[in-house]
């Protein structure tokens, strides 16, 4: 699933180049996670002001309205001029003098819906649970410590959930709380002070770093030009199960933890 990194590299990918933006054309295709919410006839005319993120939502703001897209779990975005004809996972083509925005989702779970602003309930409904952004200054940490404070599930699932912080996916949970020397399984109330400043500022340098290197891809992501990321090539322990701890040696160990496959290193997270 592409997680906030890949959906910040998509969003870089394009932002500078559709911004300004007249829309010709709305090809919708095959149904989506949800629907548009619009006559894409209506849309025809706007301007496409920028392109934003929130979470692992694109916003695409338009001279009167917003576009919000959501990739799924297998969903990858390109934009250009001369893309040949919709395949068979293409599902949604926005149309511009400037270019062609295209989303190809193999699975369906993507979305692309209209909203009036983010004040429509379709907005507030998508987007206004989702807690602090981890990449620049929102992300504070009193505010972080003190939602960590509030929660007895175990750290990963508090993470995982995106109310306390948003858009920490499986991959980068992982990676952040190895290098906080945080166990997957503690209490996230249970953190002290000392370790959850760790923790925070694991995730914005994991986010960073995986950001500048394209992202992760482990299936199928490629940015809007179909390129792929890298940033799985020096994960410390997520998808190496079995495989010594580039720190201490020890076998990475996985479990299952809510459905999903946590990894860490025993003797680098003991508590």
């Amino acid at each position: 699933m592409p997680e906030l990194p890949e959906v910040e590299v998509t969003r870089l990918g394009f932002a500078d180049r559709i911004a300004g933006a007249r829309i010709t054309a709305l090809r919708v295709g095959k149904p989506l996670r949800w629907a548009l919410a619009v006559d894409p006839e209506t849309l025809v005319g706007r301007t496409v002001v920028g392109v934003r993120r929130r979470g692992k939502y694109l916003l695409v703001d338009l001279s009167d309205g917003l576009l919000m897209l959501h990739l799924g779990m297998s969903g990858s975005l390109r934009f250009t001029h001369g893309l040949p004809l919709p395949g068979t996972h293409d599902h949604f083509d926005l149309v511009t003098d400037l270019g062609t925005l295209r989303l190809n989702d193999p699975r369906r779970f993507g979305a692309v819906v209209f909203a009036a602003d983010e004040d429509a309930p379709i907005a507030i409904k998508l987007l206004g649970g989702l807690g602090m952004e981890p990449l620049g200054d929102a992300f504070d940490f009193d505010v972080f410590h003190a939602g960590l404070r509030r929660r007895q599930a175990a750290i990963k699932q508090v993470l995982l959930a995106g109310d306390v912080v948003v858009g920490v996916g499986n991959i980068y949970a992982s990676e952040a709380l190895f290098m906080a020397g945080i166990r997957p399984t503690v209490a996230a109330s249970r953190i002290s002070r000392p370790r959850a400043l760790r923790l925070h500022a694991a995730i914005r340098e994991i986010l960073a770093r995986a950001v500048q290197r394209g992202g992760s891809t482990l299936r199928d992501f490629s940015n809007v030009d179909g390129q792929s990321g890298y940033f799985q090539l020096e994960a410390m322990v997520y998808a190496r199960a079995g495989e010594p701890c580039r720190v201490c040696g020890a076998p990475i160990r996985q479990f299952k933890q809510g459905q999903r496959s946590t990894f860490f290193c025993a003797i680098c997270q003991k508590s």
